[in-house]
């Protein structure tokens, strides 16, 4: 797993905080959760759902909304509508940074937000929801017993969740304007509603009113003991591998099956590279997938060695093969190889000299003449001839 610190603006021009966590391999799509209210990015059911997302395989793009966490702004300023503001802005680093979000997902007053935010999230295919109210205004049950001051007084100094927090008149004025009931029935990417029946925040009767109002495809998931905020790891695992299975029926990598299709086209036994957006590059070779990228420092994205690193890899796994291959052919006893490689460039006049240095650890009960034989087979393998050989390299264009 990759995990990065990102920072993005909101509408206001105020830096929002967030992470974004990658599987190794290329991400089959990216989720974009958005948390509960009052709550972080760094919640415990948040991490543990973000980790189960990852080891399906799928991205996840977690942050603070403005004025929580470590995001800019005044919590006193924002409300429901600001919150689905920043989803947005997520929503739009990703697509310029990396990939649009093709999932959402919503924890409490956050799936509310995403069930808003779909409509104008055109990449959306599929959206999820857990412990979510059927409508905003459920939050201003919350703060029953200072309405009538916030209406007096135009704010109030409420407690949530053990903090102190102002709550301004236009925050309830906006929970009141929003009418969640036609956004819901409008949604047209797929639903999934995840609810338990004995949450004592956020009743289940907020989840059976989703669900029968929203058109299909929808499913619908009971959390059996689960309690609001998910607060056992069990529970939340659970939560993230079933929303990864649910999606994985609706989402997939626009780049992977855009190069799925090229490279089918080609010879099987084509080495193809093949890149969209960025420095990202979809590698397929006799089958085999992998990625090359460029370092964050260089405009990259860093999920992938470089190209120079891949060739490296080619001198130093050639290498081992190579000396596992004469080793057993001469049944010596080597335990393990090892080949580092450090790779040194200058550039003059135009010219690039590379040199490769090769370091060797071989573990096994080796005496010095075999030892130094072994070095000797290193500069036989087939791709440090190649490195040292004449080499061309002829470029046609198609198309």
């Amino acid at each position: 797993m990759v995990s990065k610190r990102i920072a993005f603006k909101n509408v206001e021009g105020e830096s929002l905080s967030g992470r974004l966590e990658l599987p190794a391999s290329t991400p089959k799509a990216y989720a974009l959760f958005a948390h509960c209210f009052t709550c972080s990015k760094n919640l415990n059911a948040v991490r543990n759902i973000a980790k189960a997302l990852i080891e399906e395989g799928i991205a996840v793009l977690r942050f603070d909304f403005t004025g929580l966490g470590q995001s800019e702004g005044d919590f006193a300023n924002t409300n429901f509508s600001s919150n689905v503001s920043d989803l947005i802005s997520a929503a739009n680093f990703l697509s310029d940074e990396y990939e649009a979000p093709q999932l959402l997902i919503g924890h409490s007053l956050g799936g509310a937000a995403v069930l808003m935010a779909a409509s104008q999230l055109p990449a959306t295919q599929a959206v999820a929801t857990i412990g979510a109210p059927c409508d905003p205004e459920h939050v201003a049950h919350m703060l029953r017993s200072e309405q009538a001051t916030i209406e007096q007084e135009g704010k109030a100094e409420v407690e949530l969740a053990g903090r102190r927090f102002t709550i301004k008149k236009q925050f309830l004025d906006d929970l009141q304007a929003v009418k969640m009931k036609d956004v819901i029935a409008a949604l047209k990417p797929s639903l999934l509603v995840m609810h338990s029946p004995i949450d004592n925040t956020v009743s289940i009767d907020n989840a059976a009113h989703i669900f029968q109002t929203a058109k299909h495809p929808k499913s619908f998931v009971t959390l059996d003991n689960a309690d609001h905020l998910l607060s056992s790891e069990d529970d939340a695992h659970y939560v993230g591998h079933v929303i990864a299975t649910w999606a994985s029926r609706y989402v997939q990598s626009p780049v992977a099956t855009a190069a799925t299709a090229w490279h089918s086209a080609l010879d099987e036994t084509a080495i193809s590279a093949y890149t969209q957006q960025g420095y990202k590059t979809e590698l397929f070779v006799k089958g085999h997938h992998m990625i090359a990228d460029e370092p964050l420092k260089l405009g990259g994205t860093d999920l992938g060695a470089t190209p120079t690193g891949y060739l490296a890899a080619a001198l130093a796994s050639c290498t081992t093969i190579t000396l596992r291959m004469y080793a057993n052919r001469k049944e010596w006893p080597v335990e393990s190889i090892q080949a580092d490689i450090f790779v040194e460039q200058e550039r003059n006049a135009g010219k690039v000299t590379t040199n490769f240095r090769r370091e060797l650890l071989l573990t096994g009960d080796l005496n010095q003449e075999q030892k130094e034989r072994m070095q000797e087979i290193a500069g036989r393998c087939p791709v440090h001839r190649t490195l040292e050989g004449e080499v061309t390299v002829e470029t046609i264009l198609k198309g």
